[in-house]
């Protein structure tokens, strides 16, 4: 599976940093219909989410992956067959569905395969996921530089063919053991014979909704950065591509080292607090560098960039263990479903709060990692009430670990 998300951030960086360039350029739509395109096809993708958990808690996992798999390369392939804008915003859609789906998919084989390395798993594929990334990403900046219209088309063909690659590699995949076929199958099934339903557990609830704001570190990096270091300080502009390089390269070095402060919920939990101050230390480095010249701005964003990552390394390595360990195992699939809707749901609101914050100013960068903060002890006293006492505490140190 690591060999699998290893094609599937390649294929995604030779295609997502060219998409609204494609749409424009080749396709020829303005820039009006873009955003709508893409805000749109976002939005559908959350449903994507739990439904893929749901589907997952009743059938084989790997054959479910396949399918959403052969869905995306269909939906990309079809973007060559039309300029219409219409047809391109079904297409778009329909690939978006898929790749939400995938996402819980993709989560979902990694607690079922990896028990209790869940957290280190989780963690190296993260690392592997962001050198694709990066390698995608230098790749389409050499097509970029060609600019033409074949440059582009091939672009999206690559990554077409990295998802047929995938659907390769996956029917090799070892069809991981399911706790909630397992509860559904066992001789002394729940009372009311039905398995649990996210939807009905509050807490649960609100830990996706406050996942959703600890999720923000995305659009800042993503689309604050950027948009803040060209038109609010005097960095140089060719500062912004090689920030999030340092963005990748710390999350290729780091985030699997990391891993190893989470062993259980309890340590996952107290990873809230250096969370939430690396958040703030970024924020107030972003709004420190609009003053001073170009170096002082530069170096600011680049400690700003710093601290942002750990934030977002930080909340990976809390946010798997955290969602798995107050998800219900007769309908993990379900529960995990309905966590991927924070970050769907942070890709669609994330840019426009960020952008607010642009609009506001300096001052404004402060205020939102107290937003941070107080999410943070929101989350953190949902855990502490939702997961036993025994969850919670550390195990118990034995001869042989010494």
């Amino acid at each position: 599976m690591l060999w699998i998300a290893l094609v599937n951030k390649t294929g995604t960086g030779l295609w997502m940093g060219v998409a609204a360039l494609y749409f424009t350029l080749i396709a020829g739509l303005p820039f009006a219909e873009v955003g709508v395109l893409m805000g749109v096809s976002g939005a559908a993708g959350i449903a994507g989410s739990p439904l893929a958990g749901r589907i997952a808690d009743r059938f084989p996992l790997t054959r479910i992956l396949i399918a959403a798999q052969l869905q995306q390369a269909v939906a990309l392939l079809a973007l060559l067959t039309t300029h219409d804008f219409t047809l391109l915003l079904i297409y778009s859609a329909v690939g978006s569905l898929a790749d939400r789906g995938s996402n819980v998919l993709t989560k979902l084989y990694a607690a079922r395969i990896s028990g209790a390395e869940r957290v280190r798993y989780q963690a190296v594929q993260r690392t592997v996921s962001n050198a694709g990334w990066a390698i995608g990403g230098l790749a389409a900046a050499g097509a970029l530089a060609v600019g033409t219209t074949h440059a582009y088309r091939l672009l999206l063909i690559g990554n077409a063919l990295s998802y047929l690659v995938m659907t390769a590699l996956t029917l090799r995949c070892t069809e991981p053991p399911s706790p909630s076929r397992v509860v559904a199958g066992s001789k002394d099934p729940e009372p009311d014979g039905l398995p649990s339903n996210p939807w009905r557990d509050r807490t649960y609830l609100l830990f996706t909704a406050t996942e959703t704001m600890l999720y923000l570190d995305d659009a800042v990096l993503q689309v604050g950065m950027p948009l803040w270091l060209v038109h609010a300080t005097e960095a140089p502009h060719g500062l912004a591509p090689l920030l999030l390089v340092l963005n990748c390269v710390l999350v290729v070095f780091c985030q699997v080292p990391l891993a190893r402060l989470a062993p259980t919920a309890g340590r996952a939990r107290a990873l809230l607090i250096p969370l939430a101050a690396c958040f703030v230390a970024g924020c107030l480095a972003m709004s420190v560098s609009v003053r001073g010249g170009p170096l002082a701005a530069a170096a600011a964003l680049v400690c700003a960039t710093i601290a942002l990552t750990f934030a977002e390394m930080l909340h990976a390595t809390a946010s798997w263990e955290l969602s798995l360990s107050l998800a219900a195992d007769d309908a993990q699939g379900a529960y995990l479903g309905v966590h991927g809707l924070s970050s769907a749901a942070q890709r669609s609101g994330g840019p426009l709060l960020v952008t607010a914050v642009i609009a506001a100013g300096a001052p404004a960068w402060p205020l939102l990692g107290l937003l941070v903060i107080a999410t943070c002890a929101a989350q953190s006293r949902l855990v502490r009430h939702g997961l036993p006492r025994a969850a919670l505490s550390d195990p118990p140190i034995t001869l042989s670990e010494h």
